[in-house]
């Protein structure tokens, strides 16, 4: 199989749109056709605590999703306690978010996988540390971005707006995917994916659908099982670097 490009960075136009889901899809899509794949998910916040230690609930649908195994502490050189920007809550642990760390960790990943998917805490403009954000860290990781958004009212902007700021700091973005597209979408729902497609500057790799409940792992293998059967899923695979 010919792999381009190395790793993805993941991001969301806003918290709760769904961007580790979108990560876990895309593991466990790459993982399905032999690929070894890496996760990542180098800061989080509002971490619970089991048997005394700091545990990542994002980071452990990633893991399952990706068959990861023993690499905990590059999974995730950040876990924090409070659910608040990252800057604030590792502040409040006495902690320095540091790009170097993050940066050792994921080289390391990338040298054991194939390829490895990196997922950020909420948008670009989230803070981390001294004035750096979220944006800062994809450009010292260098690579390219993928957008989740949300189909509903409102995404047009929010989209727009997070794809123009990436290309004004010297992203590259590999495209958008819209998550949690419902199964009869309203008027603004359906004119959305071709609304962003055109005025976005990046391409559509994708339109996730709806699946209901609370299991993110069940919820996880529906998604896959709709676009493992869908030709429309090449075009994304391609444009990340799967060929």
């Amino acid at each position: 199989m010919d792999i381009k490009n190395k790793a993805i960075f993941i991001t969301g136009t806003d918290t709760g749109v769904g961007k580790t889901v979108v990560s876990a899809v895309i593991a466990r899509l790459l993982k399905n056709k032999g690929v070894s794949v890496g996760v990542m998910k180098p800061i989080t916040s509002g971490c619970m605590e089991v048997g005394g230690t700091l545990v990542s609930e994002d980071a452990e649908l990633l893991k399952w999703a990706s068959n990861a195994d023993g690499e905990d502490a590059d999974i995730t050189p950040y876990l924090l306690r409070e659910p608040l920007a990252p800057s604030v809550a590792a502040s409040l642990d006495k902690i320095r978010i540091e790009f170097p760390t993050i940066k050792a960790a994921f080289d390391r990943l990338v040298v054991k996988h194939d390829f490895v998917i990196v997922e950020g805490s909420g948008g670009l403009m989230v803070p981390l540390a001294g004035g750096l954000l979220i944006a800062d860290l994809v450009n010292h990781l260098g690579i390219p971005l993928i957008v989740v958004a949300r189909p509903n009212l409102g995404t047009i902007n929010h989209t727009i707006l997070t794809t123009f700021s990436a290309k004004q700091m010297g992203i590259e973005v590999a495209g958008i995917i819209i998550n949690n597209y419902p199964n009869s979408p309203d008027k603004a729902e359906a004119y959305a994916p071709h609304m962003l497609g055109s005025l976005s500057g990046a391409p559509l790799l994708g339109v996730f659908p709806h699946v209901g409940g609370n299991d993110l792992h069940v919820m996880v293998e529906a998604i896959v099982s709709v676009l493992e059967a869908d030709p429309a899923t090449g075009i994304l695979l391609r444009e990340i670097g799967i060929g």
